[in-house]
């Protein structure tokens, strides 16, 4: 059974600075052969993905947070993290932590941790 689990959400003013961190279970080895992603949501919106890592460490990113938004990972501890900086509230949201393995067509999904940006 595979497991997302997110941490690091909380409320952090304007300017400010915070760090999402996914750790991933049951999954073992093929954690490096995966995409790794965040996404966020706010209420009545769609899902809108944030950042993505893949094989060879290839990064993609949204423009609203390029610059500001650094997404890496651990494939020893089948980690993936999320460095936001220079926070907006436009950034607040609920942050999903996505591992995604193509040769298997699955997603994965965690729980969601809120990120609230406001003074």
């Amino acid at each position: 059974q595979v497991q997302l689990v997110e941490s690091g959400g909380g409320l952090v003013q304007p300017g400010g600075s915070l760090r999402l961190s996914c750790a991933a279970s049951g999954i073992g080895t093929i954690f490096s052969m995966c995409t790794m992603a965040w996404y966020r949501q706010t209420p009545g919106k769609q899902r809108e993905l944030v950042a993505s890592v893949a094989g060879g460490d290839r990064t993609n990113y949204v423009d609203s947070v390029k610059g500001r938004f650094t997404i890496s990972r651990d494939i020893h501890k089948n980690t993936v993290s999320l460095q936001m900086n220079s926070l907006k509230p436009e950034d607040t949201a609920i942050y999903y932590c996505n591992l995604h393995w193509a040769v298997a067509s699955i997603d994965y999904w965690g729980q969601g941790t809120q990120v609230t940006v406001s003074s």
